[in-house]
């Protein structure tokens, strides 16, 4: 594969703010949103033909209630809702967050008046750019699909409420690899920016499509400036989150050699030999 410079790149990031927006919740490209999206579900639902996008700002029902941001919010023409969700970094309450946006999307469903509490389908899609802690997931299962089951029998108690995180890193297809419609969005969304062409591969009009919008040198100056910011946002996450792992690191290893050194001490040998061993200032 092909690969140039992120500072010279020909096509953007999809994950950044202004990239995944641009690509898959604008009106005009509301056909690549939903090629991605029965892609993703691969048969798995009933294909999606049309859908609208909807307000990506929920407001809480009452006054000073916290309100949700999606990244990406719609309703399909049998009114059954999406929230697609590109997480760039691990939280330790993510999950919560998906259920928290899954639940401001039911509430909001309830009209006013008497209701029988008839409930349309809602999905959350969560796009990870990262992988589940504690190995949580086998190293060759990237996508997930989560439904409220029964604990005892596991049947299906409830199907209109359904959670899909697809952990990006672990998609390691190259493009003579890639069969399906999955594994070609998948891959052009995790591969895009480092391309300087659209493969052979990936030939659909809808992918044609995909890179145009992607392309940078088309963009307005508007559009350029505003991708700047966003990629800065970007990379300065990752730097903060790379800093912090390495800090994590290196502290980790303050504390183990802290503890040798307390063992040899106890042990008889000096303060000075432990120095040396150590490479310790301060016992």
């Amino acid at each position: 594969m092909e690969q140039i410079l992120n500072n010279n790149e020909i096509f953007m990031n999809p994950y950044t703010d202004f990239g995944f927006k641009k690509l898959f919740g604008t009106e005009p490209n509301k056909d690549i949103l939903i090629s991605f999206l029965n892609a993703l579900f691969e048969g798995d639902r009933p294909p999606i033909v049309d859908l609208q996008y909807l307000n990506t700002e929920q407001l809480g029902p009452y006054y000073g209630e916290r309100s949700s941001v999606f990244d990406v919010y719609c309703k399909t023409e049998d009114e059954n809702y999406f929230i697609v969700e590109m997480q760039r970094s691990d939280q330790p309450y993510f999950k919560d967050r998906t259920v928290y946006y899954a639940s401001a999307a039911i509430a909001q469903q309830g009209p006013r008046g008497p209701w029988n509490y008839e409930l349309k389908d809602v999905c959350v899609i969560g796009i990870l750019d990262f992988v589940f802690p504690n190995n949580e997931y086998g190293k060759d299962s990237y996508i997930h699909k989560v439904m409220l089951k029964d604990m005892e029998d596991h049947h299906l108690v409830y199907d209109k409420l359904t959670f899909y995180y697809v952990e990006m890193p672990k998609f390691t297809k190259k493009e003579d690899e890639l069969e399906t419609m999955q594994d070609k969005w998948l891959y052009v969304v995790k591969n895009i920016c480092y391309l300087l062409r659209q493969p052979k591969e990936l030939q659909e009009k809808v992918f044609t499509k995909f890179f145009e919008e992607a392309r940078i040198g088309m963009f307005t100056g508007e559009e350029r400036f505003a991708y700047m910011v966003s990629q800065k946002h970007y990379w300065d996450n990752i730097n903060t989150l790379n800093y912090s792992f390495e800090k994590g690191v290196k502290r980790g290893k303050e504390e183990a050699l802290k503890e040798v050194a307390h063992k040899l001490l106890s042990r008889g040998m000096s303060k000075e030999s432990v120095r040396q061993m150590t490479g310790l200032n301060e016992i």
